[in-house]
């Protein structure tokens, strides 16, 4: 195995670890971190816009949503990035990471099932797939763009021989 794929993976498995020990704090430890980082947010928005009225219990749900959404994202980055260095191109690569992270959604929502304070919920897996399939077009935006740029630098070099 070579260098750079153990790390896409290490990579990539450590961002579910992460995942995982943030799911598994009970209820009053997420919603204290939550709270915490709301709190700090809220502070930003009022200096920067002081006249601005927001519901801190709808802006709280929405950080916390977006939480989901920017985490699965982040993952489906990680997850493509490692079946590419596994050998996967295209399609297969695409399915794969995009399976890998509504499965380990899924699977994460049924594990706060058991922990205290925490619930399951089919949403959240909905934002944690849509999240993740945001990434997958990232990530297939940045593929061409990279793939265009690579183009033309042999296009270039070409010309210049």
């Amino acid at each position: 195995m070579t260098a750079y794929r153990s790390i896409s993976w290490i990579a990539a498995f450590s961002w579910m670890a992460v995942i995982f020990y943030l799911s598994h704090q009970p209820g009053s430890a997420s919603s204290d971190l939550s709270s915490g980082i709301v709190a700090t947010l809220l502070n930003f928005i009022d200096q920067v816009a002081p006249n601005l009225e927001l519901n801190v219990e709808s802006f709280h749900t929405f950080v916390r949503k977006n939480a989901h959404f920017m985490a699965y994202l982040f993952l489906s980055l990680l997850s493509l990035n490692a079946w590419k260095s596994s050998g996967y191109r295209g399609w297969k690569q695409l399915f794969l990471g995009f399976g890998m992270c509504v499965l380990f959604a899924a699977t994460d929502e049924i594990h706060q099932l058991f922990i205290e304070g925490r619930s399951g919920e089919v949403r959240d897996v909905l934002i944690d797939s849509t999240g993740a399939a945001v990434g997958v077009g990232v990530y297939m935006i940045a593929a061409k763009v990279v793939g265009l740029w690579k183009n033309s630098d042999d296009k270039q070099k070409k010309a210049e021989l």
